[in-house]
């Protein structure tokens, strides 16, 4: 059994909790929970026939009041960035984010989730924002932890890199 460190990161209310708690458990909350500091879940999975326990750091979502600690980061295999597709400051912090974790996390692979997908009809993030992004290689899988779109298969496309990369 091999086991990964998964970072989630973002701005503050962007889902990364309610993701985890969709691919760990299959369940979503309106109720919204504040997460201090970090919150680890753990979900086995089996991606290309190897047993992968993927180990999933929740941390606090990054605002003008609260910075997130790198010392977090440590030791990821990989990251998800987390945007809410309905704030486009939330994009802003995912790219400021990015540069702090990949320096961490010596460049691991990461996705951008651009979550809320059910909301799309609001959203404040243009497309013309993330082809630039996907211009640059970057990899970004619209998600929405409320109906589960695209969850799992964020979940098990980032593990897949993740094992490409050891």
């Amino acid at each position: 059994m091999i086991k990964k460190k998964v970072a989630m990161v973002g701005a503050f209310a962007v889902g990364k909790t309610s993701l985890v708690q969709r691919f760990v458990r299959s369940i979503f909350s309106e109720k919204y929970h504040t997460t201090i500091g970090v919150k680890i879940d753990q979900k086995e999975l089996v991606v290309n026939n190897v047993d992968v326990t993927l180990l999933l750091w929740d941390i606090h979502g990054e605002d003008d009041f609260m910075k997130i600690k790198p010392t977090y980061l440590i030791g990821s295999s990989g990251y998800f960035l987390v945007a809410d597709g309905t704030r486009s400051d939330t994009y802003e912090t995912a790219i400021k984010l990015h540069e702090m974790t990949s320096s961490v996390t010596k460049n691991a692979p990461f996705i951008l989730l651009v979550n809320k997908a059910d909301l799309r009809d609001i959203w404040e993030i243009t497309e013309t924002q993330l082809e630039t992004l996907k211009n640059q290689g970057w990899k970004i899988i619209y998600t929405s932890a409320k109906t589960g779109d695209n969850v799992e298969e964020a979940f098990v496309e980032l593990t897949k890199k993740m094992l490409q990369n050891q």
